[in-house]
This record gives structure tokens, C-alpha cells and sequence, in this order.
């Protein structure tokens, strides 16, 4: 159960997620099916946080004097211009992370709604693609 505990706190953590938690809990031996939800709930855990917590962020930058964008949210941006809110989202996990994306998302003036429903599709779907191919592909190798 600890594992498990282990694998929803590290999918919780920016720049660990999904993309690392996934493969290392399955190719560790734990059932794949647990830690892709573990760390589904994980990730989201932090993504609703995030998303309901937005306001607040948004009146400290309010205040804040330094606004220089960041390399990452460069690359947001142009990813957003390119392809919209379902582009930045799908793409986040694997490229800069999805509490940025969907950081950057609501920033660029995403409602909470569609960031929220965006991202539950984004980390499902890369959360069972990367939990599945890690199986397969350890089964493939061990067999």
C-alpha cells in the first residue's frame, strides 16, 4: 500500500508526473493497473488544485513586478497559437508537464471548465498509453 501512496505523491509533483511515475512503478514490479490509477489521482489531485486555486495565484501576480516569460511557457504559448487549449493539453505531459500547461492554459484565458475537462482526458489517456506500453513492453522483454 505504500508503494502505492508513493506513486500518488510522486504523479502529484511537478516535473515527475505521470511520464516517470508510471513506468518506474510498473517496471518495479507493482500491478499496472493500481499505479496508473494511483497516479492518475495523483496528477489530478494537483491539476484541481491548481485550477481552483487559480484566482488567488492570479491576484498575487497581480502584484508581482517581474513578468518575464520563462522558457517553458514559451513554448506554451507557441504550442497554444499553434493548436488551442486540447493542443497545449494533450501535448503537456510529454513536453513540459501538466500542471504547467494547464497553469499556462488558464493564463492564456481558458476557463476553468474546459481546463479541468481537458486535462482529466489528457492525463487519463497518457496515463493508460504509458502504463500499458511500459507492460507490454516489460512482459515482452522478461518473456
Amino acid at each position: 500500500m505504500l508503494e502505492y501512496l508513493l506513486i500518488f505523491l510522486g504523479a502529484a509533483v511537478p516535473w515527475f508526473e505521470i511520464i516517470l511515475v508510471i513506468p518506474l512503478g510498473i517496471l518495479s514490479g507493482l500491478n499496472p493497473t493500481l499505479v496508473i490509477i494511483a497516479a492518475f489521482l495523483g496528477n489530478m489531485a494537483t491539476i484541481l488544485a491548481l485550477i481552483f486555486g487559480f484566482d488567488k495565484f492570479k491576484q498575487w501576480q497581480a502584484k508581482r513586478k517581474d513578468k518575464r516569460q520563462t522558457k517553458r511557457e514559451g513554448r506554451a504559448r507557441t504550442i497554444w497559437n499553434k493548436y488551442g487549449l486540447p493542443g497545449l493539453i494533450m501535448l503537456g505531459p510529454i513536453l513540459i508537464g501538466s500542471h504547467i500547461t494547464a497553469f499556462i492554459g488558464m493564463t492564456l484565458g481558458a476557463t476553468k471548465q474546459k481546463t479541468l475537462i481537458w486535462s482529466t482526458f489528457s492525463i487519463g489517456a497518457w496515463s493508460l498509453a504509458l502504463g500499458i506500453s511500459t507492460a507490454l513492453g516489460f512482459d515482452f522483454f522478461t518473456n
